[in-house]
């Protein structure tokens, strides 16, 4: 989920003008990248297109193809929007094979739009109705009721069920639904339960929800719960994992099919996970949809009536052929050729970095202004844009498709636990988004500022709602985690790291991995032990914090021919990086470079030379990622009596709390 948004470029320009004043008074301001430019691309019309009449993606029938995951789950739903009152009304079929070795005796399904119907819900305690820049308002709250559960057979469980708080005990929280079986479910079983329920959509929050006459269905259906088999992320039995809708997390799920038939009002217009089995059927004044979608672990869809439809073919390396959707609003209509570009080349760098794109389909949809609850966000096959307010955007435009495709991979392939380890999801998708921006935008990160940014370092391998507030958790999962692994790419070298994003991609592909397995991928790929630096910058919560203490000049000799012993004091406060690149700076013009290896606490340097040290700077080129404290690597020996104030003890603090404001 793509968390850039647009209050804080006022946020941004606000800090950089005063730390820009700050910084310059002692010649240290950071190196500034520059803004990149859209590309010029072909403004060709393209036929219209109606992607209602659109026959079905695929030659093949719908059945069941060479499976890419262990396919757990299969679900055939059928569903109808009524505007009118912002209800689905839904049937559900849920297959769930048992993939463990022991009998499972419950099921459990996630109801997230449970989320939404109470201010004591978990999630809006912890949200504080608040999510990204959008806050609850009146029409935010929404609900789902189960108005059937039976098995198979018939067989009523709706007695059964009971809503259970793992995670906090919140008796007002009914997002997660127990259903006691009637007899086990044995190893390599399956069992079928049916349901009918009722949905009320809230307004646009959350990523879920209507603006006006457009909908968002995310997380819309009763959705059965991870079952993670012996040894998957290190577990030592089998056994359901289990969570709440938090405030901070995302979601979690297993592979599987879906099958779905999706009613809307005549004039509306749908876009789905997966692609379309037959053209859409109009009867009395509805439109029915069929989507299909296979090795996938979720199924969003997204209807408006005014969706201006735009649909090209792409292939590339490793890409071998795939539609490209957008389903625009009215107000981004012109700026198609920038979504279209945009996704190309994304699509294009993902899948040579890493690998194939395995599915038919990726469909791209733009909500109108307002619909920023719903925008940002990504789902298997299908992503959503940021809400079309501005005419001429900059290239934010650009950077939330190619974020949100990012999560393609390491969302929807590689399928990480968002509840548990979300920093394996957001942190690479943030570091993959990052290097598509410079190689297509110019768009370089200014990596020094953004680890100013991390003004409360946690531990990244943490559960989402663990973390103290959105700000804490956004900081850490997505731009914490981002350096880490450019810190890793720093040691490694670039090349060495594209090996170690590509085989941890192929290796875990489809199979649910955990932080410890990305720490295997890295230490099998560069044949080195990378304990101490997880176990301080991953498992941990540090930073590097290195700091000229003291400079101390003493004149040696008689006058005329003066030396000089100079004393510098180097201390390490955070933790360790193999290579300190420090620079001395004469009075008399020279320079001299050395690399401390950081071990120790404290480095003395002593220096004899003709000229008196004026200035030292800690990693004056910043290949420190990890260093968060920038204003303590700079100690001029010389002031002006106008600026008689030690820099790392005042104007840092006024720099931290700058920065601090302006975190996510």
């Amino acid at each position: 989920m793509n968390v850039l948004f647009k209050s804080r470029k006022v946020q941004w320009f606000a800090v950089m003008l005063l730390a820009a004043g700050a910084v310059l008074l002692t010649n240290t301001l950071l190196p500034s990248a520059p803004r990149g430019t859209a590309p010029v691309v072909s403004k060709v019309e393209p036929p219209a297109q109606t992607p209602d009449m659109q026959p079905a993606d695929t030659g093949k029938p719908v059945e069941a193809s060479t499976p890419l995951s262990y396919r757990i789950a299969e679900y055939h739903m059928n569903v109808a929007y009524t505007p009118e009152t912002q209800q689905l009304q839904g049937q559900q079929t849920l297959t769930w094979e048992n993939p463990g070795s022991v009998p499972v005796q419950e099921i459990y399904l996630h109801l997230y739009p449970n989320a939404f119907e109470s201010k004591k819900t978990t999630f809006m305690r912890e949200s504080g109705g608040k999510l990204r820049e959008d806050e609850a308002t009146a029409d935010s709250s929404g609900h789902m009721d189960l108005l059937s559960v039976k098995t198979d057979d018939g067989v009523d469980l709706t007695k059964r069920m009971m809503f259970v708080q793992p995670d906090d005990g919140n008796k007002d929280d009914h997002t997660l639904l127990k259903i006691p079986l009637p007899k086990p479910v044995g190893s390599g079983e399956r069992v079928t339960i049916k349901t009918e329920f009722l949905v009320k959509l809230p307004a646009a929050f959350a990523r879920m929800g209507y603006v006006n006459d457009f909908v968002m269905a995310g997380q819309w259906f009763p959705k059965v719960a991870a079952y993670e088999r012996k040894g998957t992320r290190g577990r030592t039995e089998p056994g359901w994992d289990l969570h709440q809708y938090h405030g901070n997390s995302e979601f979690y799920a297993d592979f599987g099919l879906y099958d779905v038939k999706i009613q809307v009002p005549a004039n509306y217009i749908v876009a789905a996970t997966g692609f379309p089995v037959k053209p859409a059927v109009t009867d009395k004044g509805t439109k029915t949809y069929q989507f299909y979608a296979e090795d996938v672990h979720d199924f969003a869809w997204s209807a408006s009536p005014h969706f201006v439809y735009v649909e090209e073919p792409f292939s590339a390396p490793q890409v071998p052929g795939v539609k490209i959707k957008l389903y625009l609003d009215p107000n981004h209509q012109d700026l198609k050729d920038r979504y279209m570009y945009a996704a190309k080349k994304a699509l294009a760098r993902y899948s040579q970095w890493y690998g194939t794109y395995p599915y038919s389909t990726l469909s791209i949809v733009v909500p109108p202004d307002g619909g920023n609850g719903a925008g940002g966000m990504e789902y298997p096959t299908l992503v959503t844009a940021w809400g079309a307010s501005d005419k001429d955007p900059d290239l934010e435009l650009e950077r939330v498709v190619v974020h949100e495709i990012g999560h393609q991979f390491f969302y929807g392939l590689v399928a990480s636990n968002e509840f548990e380890e979300a920093w394996l999801d957001e942190g690479f998708t943030s570091y993959a988004e990052d290097k598509v921006m410079e190689a297509e935008y110019g768009e370089k990160p200014n990596l020094p500022v953004e680890s100013s940014y991390i003004t409360s370092p946690n531990a990244l391998k943490k559960d989402a709602w663990a973390y103290t507030g959105h700000d804490q958790y956004a900081e850490n999962v997505y731009t914490r985690g981002k350096l880490v692994l450019k810190a890793i790419e720093t040691q490694v070298g670039t090349k060495m790291m594209d090996g170690i994003m590509k085989t941890y991609f192929e290796r875990w592909q489809f199979k649910h991995p955990a932080t410890k397995d990305f720490q295997q991928v890295v230490e099998d790929v560069s044949k080195t032990n990378w304990n101490d630096f997880f176990n301080q910058y991953v498992y941990g919560d540090m930073m590097m914090d290195y700091s000229v203490e003291s400079v101390h000049v003493q004149p040696q000799g008689n006058k005329g021919s003066e030396t000089y012993e100079n004393t510098i004091v180097i201390a390490k406060r955070g933790g360790n990086s193999p290579e300190v690149p420090i620079q001395f700076h004469f009075a008399d013009g020279s320079t001299l470079d050395k690399t401390w290896d950081g071990k120790e606490s404290s480095i003395e340097f002593k220096l004899t030379n003709a000229s008196p040290v004026d200035w030292v700077r800690i990693d004056p080129k910043y290949t420190l990622v990890l260093e968060n404290k920038h204003i303590n690597n700079f100690y001029q020996t010389q002031l002006n009596t106008k600026w008689q104030i030690r820099w790392n003890l005042g104007i840092v603090q006024i720099l931290q709390a700058l920065f601090g404001w302006v975190a996510w």
